[in-house]
């Protein structure tokens, strides 16, 4: 993992150059803090964009709360894990390794399936005691020459 961040490293920093050679060609003085500026500006207004519509799609669904807390907790997590694995090669303290960011990442998406297998088995229930009500309240306004106006 050490390798990966340190290419990646490496990308950012050629990026970074090469973006202040073609403002500077352009006849733009731009600092370092004005570059960040633009450049996560542009990043962050091309990431909404598609995310925005991900998330609107996602509130259509009868759990939409739910996926859009899932999907936004495991970008959390994400980030999380791999702060912790840089943390841990700036401080040399444990390993910095990519599979204990993959294995961390299993372990909230384990967790998450089991309160989602409990929370299936609630709906479940919920949803026959409705109906099992439901044919209960059917019955006694039948047995009663009642009937529900609808």
């Amino acid at each position: 993992m050490r390798d990966i961040i340190l290419f990646l490293t490496e990308v950012v920093n050629n990026i970074h150059d090469v973006l202040i050679a073609i403002t500077e060609t352009f006849g733009f003085q731009m600092t370092d803090k004005d570059l960040h500026f633009w450049i996560i500006g542009i990043i962050g207004m091309v990431t909404f964009f598609p995310v925005y519509i991900f998330f609107k799609i996602l509130s259509k669904w009868r759990w939409s709360v739910a996926a859009i807390s899932f999907v936004y907790t495991f970008t959390i997590m994400t980030v999380l894990v791999f702060a912790i694995e840089i943390q841990q090669a700036i401080t040399d303290r444990g390993h910095m390794e990519f599979s204990d960011a993959v294995i961390g990442l299993w372990g909230f998406l384990v967790f998450f399936m089991v309160y989602a297998c409990f929370a299936l088995i609630l709906l479940a229930i919920k949803n026959l005691f409705k109906q099992k009500k439901k044919k209960i309240s059917e019955n006694t306004s039948t047995r009663t020459g009642r009937h529900r106006s609808m």
